[in-house]
């Protein structure tokens, strides 16, 4: 069971973070007693006794040390608790939430510790990808691939802005290059196959802000890349705090160039050697202090520009030593398929790892300046704001350009994760096998991953260039069965595995009339809403766009003499060569075109049967028309009858 593997990882990870704890117990009762020692062998040196000041010394140096040590604990325990988060997101995908035990003390102090809630349930899932439903695309609602217990919802595992945007393209209704396809299936089975590595990945991935957006910095970064002072783009306030008067004063770049290259190092040089020269007695103590002061007046008078130029790195150096740390992991992992080979040679090249460390460094010290003390007494001594520049500068020249690839090199690794999460949670799943020719959608047992896999009834498919009409009683099925085919042929051109012993399909482009509303403030009744719908695959099919189309219930929002006369119609314009159609109905009337017409249209059915005065169902797709309704029994069920 593939549970049992999170099951036997949270239980090993509360375990460690339970030692952890103690551990770091141990250590704080130890730095306390070095401090309170080093206080009192201190206070017997006064009485003259140089031992009390050597043993001060050494155990002050022991409380530093221990200082360092809990500070290496504390992020680790970090980091223990990121690992338990995710495990507990794992878990959450195989279950709905009335299946799930409760969370234990221990798991309970692991959600507190890393400051987030623990859902039971995904879909309680915060990001449930909202945002990128968009109106004029219904499949995004009719197939369930935005927003609440969606798709989407289910599958996403990343934690960064752009991973979830490029995650939300990648679920969409035009299949793109065969390709690109490929490749991420690639990529996600190197992920299902090992998900050791992707429990590693995800962990580290946690511990960045929600949301993450790294346009900004790439932008400011990117831009200028070449001038030693370049004027900051414009910074994204979730991460920089912007500063308004340090962009919009930049002094000239000539005087800052020299400044950079020749000052920073000669005047500390010199005020340093002054000061030497001071205290052996060739020159006066007041020219070391002018030294200093001119150093202290320069830093001043570049603050503004200098300002501007950290903008970027502002709050952004422990988002970017997360990023190191990624792809570290990324460079040193050892993997099969050829997807990730590419993507870690590629950044193995570039050296991601090491410049990111690097300008976490810078950031970690540019961010010094906000202590005025730290500040004053750094640019005094050695032009702090001017070795920082300097630095930057030069990283940014040889690597501004590239963060972007790096980045988006991770995006595209976080959908790959995401992709692979039915791979992980899914006893029964596949990767579709890409076919070529005309129209076909072939599957054995496929099911949907919104449903828990213990509740889901498998069905099988088999459909070429044609037309299938689909009836059965209320709740019999139809719809499932309709969202089931067109989510799985998404996730199938997305390069995620489905829920299915087999499954394989040709391109096309999914359209759906599944679940057309009104919109009272354009003036759309449901049925004009459902022939805007219908209207956009007729069109289609003029193209000669190979299609996957799925109506429910076809024009229902009309009465029954008008629906099946337009019903009869339409499904004659949608039965082409480049088409399978998928639709249901209640009209028993539309089941008699499969005779006499000579199109390729076939009749299947879903049905019902009652034991012990109770309406049962299979959930089974069978062949042939449906001869049973039970909306009468529903009535008399709900006492209207």
């Amino acid at each position: 069971m593939k549970c049992d593997f999170y099951k036997r990882e949270r239980e090993a990870s509360l375990a460690r973070l339970a030692a952890m704890k103690k551990r770091a117990g141990r250590i704080v009762l130890l730095r306390s007693l070095a401090f309170i020692a080093a206080v009192f062998a201190f206070a017997a040196s006064r009485d003259g006794h140089a031992a009390g000041t050597i043993l001060g010394i050494l155990l002050l140096a022991l409380f530093v040390l221990l200082v360092r040590r809990h500070q290496r604990a504390r992020r680790a325990q970090a980091r223990e608790a990121a690992r338990l988060a995710v495990i507990a997101d794992c878990l959450a995908r195989f279950a709905p939430a009335r299946t799930m035990q409760e969370p234990s003390a221990k798991e309970a102090a692991a959600a507190a510790m890393a400051d987030e809630t623990k859902p039971l349930d995904w879909k309680r899932f915060l990001d449930d990808g909202t945002a990128y439903r968009k109106k004029a695309r219904p499949q995004d609602t009719d197939l369930h691939l935005f927003g609440a217990a969606s798709l989407y919802q289910f599958l996403s595992c990343a934690r960064t802005k752009a991973g979830r945007e490029h995650l939300a393209a990648a679920l969409s209704p035009v299949p793109p290059a065969k390709e690109t396809i490929r490749a991420r299936q690639n990529g996600a089975r190197e992920f299902i196959d090992a998900p050791a590595l992707a429990l590693g990945l995800l962990t580290l991935a946690r511990l960045l802000p929600d949301g993450h957006d790294t346009a900004p910095i790439v932008r400011a970064l990117a831009s200028d890349a070449e001038s030693p002072c370049g004027k900051p783009a414009a910074q994204d306030t979730s991460h920089i705090q912007s500063d308004d008067a340090a962009r919009n004063k930049t002094p000239p770049a000539g005087t800052a160039g020299a400044m950079l290259s020749f000052g920073r190092i000669l005047l500390p040089i010199l005020s340093f050697s002054a000061l030497v020269l001071a205290a052996i007695g060739p020159i006066d103590i007041v020219v070391p202090g002018l030294l200093f002061s001119l150093q202290l007046t320069l830093a001043l008078a570049f603050l503004h520009q200098n300002s501007a130029l950290f903008a970027p790195l502002r709050g952004a150096s422990r988002a970017l030593a997360r990023y190191e740390a990624l792809f570290s992991a990324i460079e040193s992992t050892s993997f099969a398929g050829s997807t990730m080979r590419a993507m870690q040679a590629a950044l193995k090249k570039d050296g991601a790892a090491h410049s990111l460390r690097r300008l976490a460094t810078i950031a970690a010290c540019t961010g010094q300046r906000a202590n005025l003390f730290f500040f004053l007494i750094a640019n005094t001594l050695f032009l702090w704001d001017f070795q920082c520049a300097a630095r930057f500068l030069r990283w940014r020249t040889k690597h501004g350009t590239r963060l972007s690839a790096w980045l988006g090199a991770w995006a595209e690794t976080e959908v790959l994760l995401s992709l692979a999460t039915i791979g992980q949670t899914r006893e029964a799943s596949t990767f579709p096998v890409l076919l070529d020719g005309a129209p076909r959608l072939m599957a054995k047992g496929v099911t949907t991953p919104l449903i828990a896999e213990s509740a889901a009834v498998p069905n099988d498919a088999d459909f070429s260039a044609g037309t299938a009409i689909i009836t059965g009683s209320n709740m019999s099925g139809k719809t499932t069965y309709l969202r089931t085919l067109a989510a799985s042929a998404i996730l199938a051109y997305a390069g995620a595995p489905v829920c299915a012993a087999s499954f394989a399909l040709t391109p096309m482009t999914v359209l759906t009339s599944i679940q057309a509303n009104d919109d009272l403030s354009r003036g759309i009744s449901t049925f004009y809403a459902e022939l805007l719908r219908i209207k956009q695959m007729v069109e289609a099919t003029q193209e000669g766009t190979p299609l996957l189309l799925a109506i429910d219930e076809i024009f229902k929002g009309t009465n029954s003499a008008d629906r099946i006369t337009g019903a009869k119609a339409t499904i004659r314009r949608l039965t082409q060569e480049t088409n399978i159609t998928l639709v249901t109905t209640h009209d028993f009337e539309l089941c008699d075109l499969t005779s006499g017409s000579g199109l390729p249209i076939q009749n299947y059915h879903f049905e019902e049967h009652y034991e012990a005065d109770q309406i049962r169902f299979d959930f089974k797709l069978k062949e042939g028309r449906c001869h049973t309704t039970n909306a009468r029994y529903l009535l008399k069920m709900a006492g209207i009858l």
